[in-house]
């Protein structure tokens, strides 16, 4: 809880020791934009895909099965509304809770809690349920007798990190496979939300946050909206995200300008001490991975070339929670984004 609180604090750069951006295969694969030209309420210049491709999905209306859903993995049918499901990525577990849905099986990520906190603390009325999660092991090298254990009615993966054992997982529920980076991250909630016979609740939440999120930006004189930088450390990188990873694609939708060092066509970029004025912007959001990260980045935000970038100067630095802003690419996660990127630049 305390580290989502930090989501939003502005700190003043003298006393910031942790900063910002993504790390699991889920943010930081490059992102696939074939999906996007394929949906009815694609955005052609938009940095990921805004809706399930062509050829994927049910087409089922809601609450109706069986049904047959399309996806990354190939068509599985789900004979009934799934009761016992694993989900084998926190974006997935974000995902599901988002709609109400809370799954039986969890898996988590390297060096995470089998519940990150920001989902605790968004979901409290989940409590006594999340407790009784079934641990299935690392996303990674998941523990496929736990989940045979569970005997599960629908398995939700993604292909960035399952499409290995897609093969192995059918054999023990319908698999459905999303596709996994956080850019797809409203692709994946929409084909997620499928596979459970929610796609208009889901519609809906993504439909809102679009609205939300233009509001930010309209919220500015035209021309006045300030530029951001995505930054995140881990123990052995320092990154700039780009345009085309999960923060990016939140400023992008409210149109919130990055900073031509920030421009490039993939997810994140190393930089070096020496390049520290890449990061720089007017906002600039960041976060580390863990302590082993809080120690290593001493190095670069002690360095005179970033207590000297104009965003540290206007104590326009903002510490943020690694889970949701880099971590995690679900629905949850994306509104935490949005509303740490409200109030810093509408305060």
């Amino acid at each position: 809880m305390k580290r989502l609180l930090l989501a939003t604090t502005i700190v003043a750069v003298t006393a910031l020791t942790t900063v910002a951006c993504g790390g699991t295969a889920e943010q930081t694969a490059t992102p696939s934009t074939s999906a996007a030209s394929g949906t009815d309420n694609a955005t052609s210049d938009a940095p990921g895909p805004t809706g399930i491709p062509d050829g994927m999905g049910s087409g089922a209306a809601d609450g109706v099965f069986p049904r047959t859903v399309g996806h990354f993995g190939g068509s599985t049918e789900i004979p009934a509304e799934p009761k016992k499901i694993v989900v084998i990525a926190t974006g997935q577990l974000d995902a599901a809770l988002t709609l109400g849905v809370v799954p039986t099986g969890v898996a988590y990520g390297d060096g995470a809690a089998l519940v990150p906190d920001y989902i605790s603390f968004s979901f409290p009325q989940y409590a006594d349920r999340m407790d009784r999660f079934v641990d299935v092991g690392n996303r990674q090298e998941v523990d496929i007798e736990a989940i045979a254990a569970i005997e599960p009615d629908l398995i939700l993966a993604n292909e960035a990190g399952s499409e290995d054992i897609y093969s192995t997982l059918s054999t023990i529920a319908p698999t459905v496979l999303t596709e996994g980076t956080g850019v797809n991250w409203k692709q994946d909630f929409l084909l997620l939300a499928d596979a459970l016979g929610r796609t208009e609740q889901a519609q809906s939440f993504v439909d809102t946050f679009a609205s939300d999120a233009a509001a930010l930006g309209d919220s500015f004189a035209s021309g006045d909206a300030p530029t951001v930088s995505f930054v995140r450390f881990t123990a052995d990188r320092a990154r700039v995200f780009g345009i085309p990873s999960f923060a990016g694609y939140i400023a992008w939708d409210a149109g919130l300008a990055r900073p031509e060092s920030q421009q490039f066509d993939k997810t994140s970029q190393d930089f070096s001490e020496e390049e520290i004025q890449l990061a720089n912007a007017d906002w600039v959001f960041v976060s580390s991975q863990d302590a082993e990260a809080d120690s290593s980045t001493a190095s670069y935000t002690t360095n005179p070339l970033w207590t000297g970038m104009s965003a540290a100067t206007e104590n326009h630095i903002v510490r943020v929670d690694d889970d949701p802003w880099y971590l995690n690419a679900g629905p949850t996660a994306a509104t935490i984004v949005l509303d740490g990127l409200k109030n810093a630049l509408q305060n």
